[in-house]
This record gives C-alpha cells, sequence and structure tokens, in this order.
C-alpha cells in the first residue's frame, strides 16, 4: 500500500514538472495561424489579398532582440499589416524597447497600421499647448513605420481599394460623440468616416478594433437610430488571448468580456478565437502573443501557443 502511494506521488511529480517545462516552451513559441475569409463577389485582383495579424504583445520577447518573432514575420508574404492592441504590459509602463526591436526588425511595413487596447496609451494632454496630442509611445510607433489608425486608410489594387476604419471611431463619428478634441475633432472624423457611404462593390471595408464586438454589441449598435453599423466584409480584434488559460477537451476558462455571463467566465467556445459570422457580419479573434498580469500568478498561457494571424481573402460565388 505505501509502494502504491509513493508511485503515485512519483508520478504526479513528474506530471506537474513536464507540465510545467511544457508550459515554458510553448509560451516561447510562435505559431502561424492561417485563415481564408470568403468574400462574396471579390474582385479578382483582391483575390488572395493577405493581412498579417499581431496582437497582444504585452512586452513578450521571443530570443534576444525579439529574433524568432522577427525572422518569422519575415519570413512571410502580405500586403498589410494590423496590430489590433495591447503592445505595452499596462499604460503606465515605460519598457517599450520589445516593441520598438520588433518594428525595426520587420522588413514589410508598406501597409502597417495600429489600433491601440486597453493596455496601450494613445494620447496624452499638453497643458503649456492646452491640447490632446499622441503619446511619445505612438510617436515612436510612428517613427519606425506603423500608422495610428485614427480616421481610415485605403490600399488600392487596380480598380478595387480596401478600406481599414478604426471600428470605434466610426461609431462615435455617427454617434456625435468624440473621444477628445471637441467639435473640431468631431468634425474631422466626420468627414474621414463620410467615405464609408460611398464605397462601391469594388471596394472592402474592414474595421480594426482590440474589443471582440459580441453579438448582443452588434444587436444595440444596430437597434440604436443615432448609430450606423456600416457594412464590414471583416472586423478584427484581439484583447480574448483565445482564453489565456485552456484546458483540453474544456477549451477557455475565462476572457475579459462584461457582456457575457459572470464577466466572461465559461465562454462561449465558438466567440473566444478565430473566425465567426453573426448577422452578415464576419470577425476574426487573434489569440495573440503574450499575457496579461491582472492576476500575477496567472501570468501565462496554457495549453494556447502564441500566434500571429495571416488572413487571405478569397471570392465566395454563390
Amino acid at each position: 500500500m505505501k509502494r502504491r502511494i509513493r508511485y503515485l506521488i512519483l508520478a504526479i511529480f513528474m506530471f506537474v514538472l513536464f507540465l510545467f517545462g511544457y508550459t515554458i516552451w510553448d509560451n516561447n513559441r510562435i505559431i502561424v495561424t492561417e485563415e481564408e475569409v470568403l468574400i462574396k463577389d471579390l474582385p479578382q485582383e483582391l483575390e488572395g489579398f493577405t493581412i498579417l495579424q499581431i496582437s497582444d504583445l504585452h512586452e513578450k520577447e521571443f530570443g534576444k532582440n525579439q529574433i524568432k518573432l522577427i525572422e518569422l514575420v519575415n519570413s512571410l508574404q502580405y500586403d498589410s499589416l494590423v496590430i489590433t492592441g495591447d503592445l505595452l504590459a499596462d499604460q503606465n509602463s515605460l519598457n517599450y524597447d520589445p516593441i520598438y526591436m520588433l518594428l525595426e526588425g520587420i522588413r514589410n511595413k508598406e501597409h502597417a497600421l495600429f489600433v491601440p487596447g486597453n493596455t496601450d496609451p494613445v494620447k496624452s494632454f499638453n497643458v503649456r499647448k492646452n491640447r490632446s496630442e499622441k503619446h511619445e509611445f505612438i510617436q515612436g510607433l510612428e517613427s519606425r513605420g506603423i500608422k495610428l489608425l485614427d480616421s481610415n486608410y485605403s490600399i488600392t489594387k487596380g480598380g478595387s481599394k480596401v478600406y481599414f476604419v478604426d471600428f470605434k471611431k466610426s461609431l462615435q463619428a455617427e454617434n456625435n460623440k468624440s473621444e477628445i478634441g471637441g467639435i473640431e475633432a468631431l468634425q474631422l472624423a466626420r468627414n474621414d468616416m463620410s467615405i464609408l457611404n460611398n464605397l462601391t462593390e469594388q471596394d472592402v471595408l474592414i474595421g480594426l478594433t482590440h474589443y471582440p464586438i459580441v453579438d448582443i454589441q452588434i444587436d444595440q449598435i444596430k437597434a440604436n437610430p443615432n448609430m450606423k453599423f456600416h457594412n464590414f466584409d471583416l472586423i478584427m480584434a484581439g484583447h480574448y488571448h483565445g482564453g489565456q488559460i485552456r484546458l483540453p477537451f474544456l477549451g477557455a476558462l475565462f476572457v475579459p468580456e462584461p457582456y457575457y455571463k459572470h464577466g466572461g467566465l465559461f465562454p462561449p467556445s465558438d466567440r473566444v478565437k478565430g473566425l465567426w459570422e453573426y448577422q452578415q457580419t464576419k470577425q476574426y479573434v487573434s489569440a495573440g502573443l503574450g499575457s496579461s498580469k491582472a492576476i500575477s500568478f496567472l501570468g501565462f498561457r496554457l495549453f494556447n501557443t502564441p500566434e500571429i494571424n495571416l488572413i487571405s481573402f478569397k471570392n465566395r460565388r454563390e
């Protein structure tokens, strides 16, 4: 009997040791998750248009000077790079090096866009000039070839365009509200977003946001006469980390989503990461690269390999 107990204790110890080692190894590797998005009547010149998505780095380093992540990104072909927020660990962090090293190493930044997450600073108030301006971190991103998507951005292919827009700002412009800058900023937002009302069948519209837009939010926006939910061909988001802690057969234990029951505990398995569609709106959510340290002893990913994402367009023929 005592021998069985010793064997059991040894087996548990070996399992814990294996799990610990596996988790460290798994948290420090990166996979490329590929997804084809079917778009009805997609113009031929946009067939195969590819977006590389990076999300939720949280200052995580992959190799010395980010060499593993840089080499992986530079091995991929894509038309646009989008970063969907949470590059820093928190808004007060000054540890910019892991992000700046990555961006300095990436070669293809011809069309590189950024929307901020909840841990990223965006604006700071200049008392002497009595105005809001871009935070030094954002200025650092832009000096390294990354554009803050504060209005809309388009890429032309033949006679077609792919438009990128900050999803949240598209709603603010319609809702007569602006986070900062008052009437002048609101009018600028309206002018920038007015182009979305004049898109042609040859154009594709992509909404970028850090926070996924859950089903109930879509319903609320569409029911609000002061808001307009544009005909997005795709919305791209991050934030959930794919459910940072995942268990075999059960999936994600938690995502930070107040719209779900119990604040996101045991969320819907088909709304945690990847591609889904609701009311003819497709949405893709990246599981991202890093981990949140909101709960310090859970500042790691479990059975949840860090990922970057390659999204390509394909024509959907009826």
